[in-house]
């Protein structure tokens, strides 16, 4: 099974974003996925992982949940 970590800027206010985009990989895949964690972080880190492959950074894309979650799709 597939392990989805979000690790998110704590001072930069990103936890809505993290907890948005945990909300939607759960609703998709549901239980495919074994966990979607949450990681605290700083200095604007807003980085999605799948079993340690990082497929979606803030510092190289723009911020879209839609895009998230089919990226994650790629790797389930």
């Amino acid at each position: 099974m597939t392990t989805v970590e979000i690790e998110y800027c704590v001072p930069c206010g990103f936890l809505d974003r993290a907890l948005r985009i945990q909300e939607s990989l759960l609703r998709t895949f549901g239980e495919r996925l074994d966990a979607v964690t949450l990681r605290t972080g700083r200095d604007g880190v807003f980085r999605v992982s799948v079993d340690g492959t990082v497929v979606f950074d803030k510092a190289d894309d723009d911020y879209d949940v839609d895009e998230v979650v089919r990226r994650v799709r790629d790797e389930v």
